[in-house]
């Protein structure tokens, strides 16, 4: 992912995620609605997120603010599977109505969102990004759902959840390896597992059923492209 400086709206000095506040929550909480702003996702309009304007300056924002190595900000943008996925959700809400459900790698929260929206409960959005977790936060706050957070790499564990969703997590060939199996799993004790992917290249489709492909309108600063056909698959064990 590329990286992205917004000019704060505000135009007021706002402590960045250091490493001493960065589980500050209210320092979080306050990065993102200083850097960010609320605008509709393009293909899920009855969402709206907290949104970078621009893909480079807002990591050099966390960069500069901080006395440590960031992660890339993948929180402050709408990726093509994540917004298929929610599509997809608020579209079929029989998929999640009524059942717990777990975001895996939540970024924005998007997916997270469209959960609550479509009647799942308790939502949970699980990341290893703090600022994440503080996104997922404040875009369910505005759009007026529940939504918990848990910080952890849980890619070792067995969630609970009969249902686990993952938009655009098959980026890397270190992620899909370790992603997969755990979806797999999920799979395998009977949850329903739906991924949200744009073709990138370590995603494996053996044991997947597709479900539906979508045209995701997409920032081409991130994409090169103005759209990405994405796919939802279900995860077969």
């Amino acid at each position: 992912m590329l990286p992205f400086p917004v000019a704060s709206p505000s135009h007021r000095p706002v402590r960045g995620p250091t490493e001493r506040n960065r589980h500050n929550q209210e320092v979080l909480l306050e990065f993102i609605r200083t850097h960010t702003i609320p605008r509709p996702v393009p293909f899920v309009p009855e969402i709206r997120l907290y949104q970078a304007e621009e893909p480079i300056a807002l990591w050099e924002k966390t960069e500069s603010e901080s006395a440590t190595q960031q992660p890339p900000p993948f929180w402050a943008f709408a990726w093509a599977g994540g917004q298929a996925l929610a599509r997809h959700i608020l579209d079929n809400p029989t998929l999640v109505a009524d059942r717990p459900a777990l975001d895996l790698a939540t970024g924005s929260g998007l997916v997270a969102v469209a959960a609550a929206k479509a009647g799942a409960h308790p939502v949970t959005a699980n990341d290893i990004d703090p600022l994440s977790l503080a996104a997922a936060t404040v875009n369910a706050e505005l759009n007026n759902v529940r939504v918990r957070t848990i910080e952890a790499d849980m890619l070792s564990a067995d969630p609970p959840e009969p249902v686990v969703l993952a938009g655009d997590v098959f980026y890397s060939r270190e992620m899909a390896a370790r992603v997969l199996p755990f979806l797999r799993r999920a799979a395998g004790r009977g949850a329903l597992v739906l991924v949200g992917d744009p073709g990138r290249a370590y995603l494996p489709t053996d044991r997947m059923i597709r479900q539906t492909t979508y045209e995701v309108p997409v920032e081409i600063t991130l994409e090169s492209v103005p759209t990405r056909p994405t796919t939802i698959w279900q995860v077969l064990p």
